[in-house]
């Protein structure tokens, strides 16, 4: 059996994080919207039912995808933004793994790919912010969830490097760890 098909839990339910996200998706979001990591499509559920708006959720686990249709969102398997065509969306929403994980602690299974952002904690936010503009129309806007733990000064040195500038849309602390969502536009 393959680590990543063993028993237990193989999608990220919601969680605190997912209901900030959620938040400043729905308060911000616009036209056609992406949720990159979609988990059980909580939250892209959210924006097209608070919103009206058509929304994509995209993971590369298969069974987050599966749940995520379940609950009536469209969902596809994909690899961050790999599949998706130039400007097609207008808003881009993400909740990326960000626990900054020991490689020597990590358990190979859909848990630990939901959780773990790798050493830094940030190795998932590096290609998405390198690859996101691509798929962003020219007036589109990005939101982006950040913990304190993978590093907050690094994060917006990578948000500036590709392009973007930044705002905090929402923000809560918690005892470990802060929680901001940023919402990111073009530089102009």
């Amino acid at each position: 059996m393959n680590r990543l098909d063993r028993d237990g839990p193989t999608v990220y339910q919601p969680a605190e994080d997912s209901g900030l996200l959620a938040e400043a998706a729905v308060e911000g979001a616009r036209g056609r919207v992406l949720e990159v990591g979609t988990g059980s499509g909580w939250v892209a559920e959210r924006i097209a039912e608070e919103r009206g708006l058509s929304v994509v959720g995209s993971d590369r686990n298969p069974h987050a995808a599966r749940e995520a249709h379940d609950r009536g969102v469209e969902a596809v398997v994909a690899d961050l933004l790999e599949p998706f065509r130039d400007d097609a969306f207008d808003t881009v929403c993400f909740n990326p793994p960000y626990l900054p994980t020991d490689p020597e602690n990590e358990w190979d299974d859909w848990m630990e790919h939901a959780l773990s952002g790798g050493e830094s904690g940030r190795e998932l936010i590096e290609p998405f912010l390198a690859d996101v503009g691509r798929v962003l129309a020219p007036d589109g806007v990005v939101f982006l969830l950040v913990s304190s733990l993978t590093g907050y000064e690094e994060v917006l040195a990578l948000v500036e490097a590709a392009g973007f500038d930044h705002a905090v849309a929402r923000e809560e602390s918690f005892p470990f760890e802060t929680l901001t969502v940023l919402r990111l536009d073009r530089r102009v």
